[in-house]
C-alpha cells in the first residue's frame, strides 16, 4: 500500500485528491490545522493537526510515507514566504526520512523553458505580478528549494481552476503548448495523484488544462 503525505488536504483541490488517493487504496497522513474541516474519513486515513510551519507536525507527516503530495498555498492573512518555507520544512524533513518523491501545485504563472506564451498569457502574468507579486515570488522560490533538494519533484501548474464536474480527460502540455486557460479541480486532482508513481515529468512543470 501506498503511503502518501498530503499537505493541502482541507482545500479544494486537495480535499479531492485525498478522496481520489483513498478510493484508490492509499494510506495517507493528511497534516491540517483543523480537523473540523476534514469531512473524510477512512481507517487509512491518518490526520495530523498541525501547521505547515511547525517543523515537529512537518516531520510527523512525512515519516513513513512513500511521497508526498504538497497543495498548499497562500490565503489570506498568510505568510508572504509560506509556499516557500512550508517546502523546505518538507524537504528537510524527507531527508532525514529518505522520502524521495514529492509534488507541488502551482499556476502558470510560474514559467517553465518549455512554455511558449502567447500574448494573453503574458497579459495574465503581467497581472500577476503586478497585483499578487508575493505569492508568484513565493511560487518562484519554492521552486528554488525543489531544485536545490536533489529529490524527485513535480510542479504540476493549471490555469483557472473551476468547480465544474471533471471530464475524465485532460491536456498535459505547456503554457501555450496545447493548452487551454482553464480545467476543473476534478481533472486537476485526477492528474495530479498519477504523479506519485509516474516519472515522466521528474523536474518539470507540465501544465494541465481542459
Amino acid at each position: 500500500m501506498t503511503v502518501i503525505a498530503l499537505f493541502g488536504a482541507t482545500g479544494k483541490t486537495g480535499h479531492r485528491v485525498l478522496t481520489r488517493a483513498l478510493a484508490a487504496g492509499c494510506e495517507v497522513r493528511a497534516l491540517v490545522r483543523d480537523p473540523a474541516k476534514l469531512v473524510t474519513t477512512s481507517p487509512a486515513l491518518t490526520v495530523i493537526r498541525g501547521d505547515v510551519l511547525d517543523a515537529d507536525a512537518v516531520d510527523q507527516a512525512v515519516a513513513g510515507s512513500d511521497a508526498v503530495l504538497s497543495l498548499f498555498g497562500q490565503v489570506k492573512g498568510s505568510p508572504p514566504t509560506l509556499q516557500t518555507e512550508g517546502n523546505q520544512l518538507i524537504v528537510d524533513a524527507m531527508g532525514r526520512h529518505e522520502v524521495k518523491r514529492i509534488v507541488t501545485l502551482s499556476g502558470g504563472g510560474l514559467t517553465a523553458p518549455l512554455d511558449r506564451p502567447g500574448p494573453a498569457d503574458r497579459v495574465i502574468r503581467f497581472l500577476l505580478k503586478t497585483l499578487s507579486g508575493h505569492v508568484l515570488a513565493d511560487a518562484e522560490q519554492h521552486l528554488r528549494v525543489l531544485e536545490a533538494s536533489g529529490l524527485e519533484w513535480t510542479v504540476v501548474r493549471g490555469p483557472r481552476l473551476t468547480e465544474k464536474p471533471g471530464a475524465g480527460t485532460y491536456r498535459v502540455g505547456w503554457v501555450g503548448v496545447d493548452a487551454s486557460t482553464q480545467i476543473s479541480r476534478d481533472d486537476l486532482a485526477d492528474f495530479i495523484l498519477t504523479q506519485v508513481e509516474d516519472r515522466t515529468f521528474i523536474g518539470q512543470m507540465p501544465f494541465i488544462s481542459a
